[in-house]
């Protein structure tokens, strides 16, 4: 496991275990993404609520595209 890789119970353990290679390298791979993204803040500051509105290049609300 990684160091940000959040503690698993003992069962979840031995369960992870009897798994292939691969499969286990994927859970890891998945709670290290998970314990990343928890350490990420949340929302801004007064920023927008709900998506980014620029996620395509784009500035968007409410369905519309403002091109800068």
């Amino acid at each position: 496991m990684t160091e940000n890789a959040p503690v698993i119970s003992a069962q979840e353990a031995v369960r992870r275990a009897a798994l292939p290679e691969a499969a286990r390298r994927a859970l890891e791979e998945a709670d290290a993404r998970q314990a990343a993204d928890a350490a990420l803040p949340k929302d801004e500051s007064g920023g927008p609520k709900g998506v980014e509105p620029t996620r395509y290049g784009d500035w968007e609300r409410k369905g519309i595209a403002y091109d800068f």
